[in-house]
């Protein structure tokens, strides 16, 4: 198996890892009366991280591994797993407000407001720089943040509207 498609397994599986805890958080969070906003655009999410899941499988999986671009990679895992730990049980790929709770303001979230999307951001380009694929990296990055502008109004939105308690 090459270098590539070890890397790409390894984000696979990663990713499926991930969606299997977002589900669990997602039930447990809406059990304690978590409210879902914005929706209608999440099935946009899950087909652009497909697609550029399932592109990079089909394109790349021989190519080469640059080793500085996958230290960059391995740098966001770092802070992808930062985020996890912070957010533990309130961590899911929707937007769910919990009534009257405090914001998380620890860990990354001391710095800025959306850690999570900045390391998807630099996933979404830096895999493919991984790979020697530039032109899928400004592709899929430009599609991105079509749809995090999208999401990031709307949960901007819905944090103002909602109540929350003093942290």
């Amino acid at each position: 198996m090459s270098g590539a498609a070890l890397l790409l397994a390894f984000v696979t599986v990663e990713r499926l890892a991930e969606l299997w805890l977002a589900r669990r958080n997602t039930l447990r969070l809406r059990a304690r009366g978590a409210v879902e906003v914005g929706a209608s655009h999440y099935p946009l999410i899950v087909a652009l991280h497909a697609a550029w899941l399932a592109g990079l499988w089909l394109l790349a999986a021989g190519n080469p591994v640059d080793p500085l671009w996958l230290a960059v990679f391995l740098g966001l895992q770092a802070a992808r797993v930062w985020v996890l730990a912070t957010l533990g049980p309130r961590w899911t790929t929707r937007i769910l407000l919990l009534p009257n709770e405090p914001l998380v303001a620890r860990g990354p979230y001391r710095y800025v407001s959306h850690p999570n999307y900045l390391v998807v951001v630099g996933e979404i380009a830096v895999l493919p720089l991984c790979l020697g694929m530039p032109g899928y990296a400004l592709l899929f990055s430009l599609l991105n943040a079509a749809v995090l502008a999208i999401r990031i109004r709307v949960e901007g939105a819905a944090l103002r509207a909602a109540p929350r308690a003093r942290s």
